[in-house]
């Protein structure tokens, strides 16, 4: 086989150069256009709970939880979308129950507001304390970053039942490492003006304290699912 004249083999390369630079040149533009799509994707934010969640009595669903802390998310400049998962007189069995189905949704992160009704209905915290766990459990093998939204058992069920029932949650945020709201009505409970005639459920101006009092953490839950979604 003959040796190739140097500027034969010059001219050869150049050649190959050009389409080969163009076809790269298209991949770039390709996966720049593929993360631009990405980044403007809302993440998605699943306010996962009972009636409090879905805003049980509130006669407008733009007054209930997830409504009003998406406007306040977004008036803060998060791309986001909170996904209403709310049913009424919801335990943390049911929600257990319907984790997987709720995740067909694909959310980037929980909000966990579970555990009113399980105190409501004095049920042994031991059990209350096993369904979060395992709720919990179950999103961080998703990759699913938690908010766990606190709540405190009524001073009606005694002292003994009511030590159970609140450390459930710091303890499980402890051992999880997830995000804590200790009491999800904090600023509400108790306050007349503030709820329903039930003096239970909030009205909308008591949901807009809710979400004024959680949104330095709704933040901070921002910015775990951006990391999180930026490692799948």
């Amino acid at each position: 086989m003959f040796p190739m004249h140097p500027h034969r083999l010059l001219a050869l390369a150049g050649s190959l150069q050009k389409p080969l630079g163009a076809a790269i040149a298209g991949l770039l533009l390709l996966f720049s256009a593929s993360s631009s799509a990405a980044d403007t994707t809302p993440l998605r934010i699943l306010a996962f709970g009972d009636s409090l969640t879905a805003g049980y009595g509130l006669n407008n669903p733009a007054d209930a939880f997830p409504a009003q802390l998406e406007r306040a998310l977004k008036a803060k400049g998060h791309n986001i979308s909170v996904i209403q998962g709310g049913i009424s007189g919801d335990t943390t069995t049911g929600g257990r129950t319907r984790l997987d189905w709720s995740l067909a949704s694909k959310p980037d992160a929980v909000i966990l507001e579970l555990g009113a009704n399980d105190a409501l209905r004095a049920i042994d915290p031991k059990l209350t304390a096993d369904n979060l766990s395992f709720i919990v459990k179950r999103l961080g093998e998703a990759q699913v970053p938690v908010l766990l939204a606190g709540m405190m058992a009524p001073p009606n069920l005694g002292r003994d039942y009511s030590d159970r029932f609140n450390k459930i949650f710091p303890t499980l945020a402890k051992e999880s490492g997830a995000l804590l709201y200790p009491f999800f009505l904090d600023g509400v409970a108790a306050i007349p003006e503030l709820n329903q005639g039930d003096r239970i459920h909030p009205t909308a101006k008591g949901v807009a304290i809710i979400v004024e009092r959680i949104l330095p953490l709704a933040e901070k839950l921002v910015v775990q699912a951006e990391a999180a979604r930026a490692r799948r």
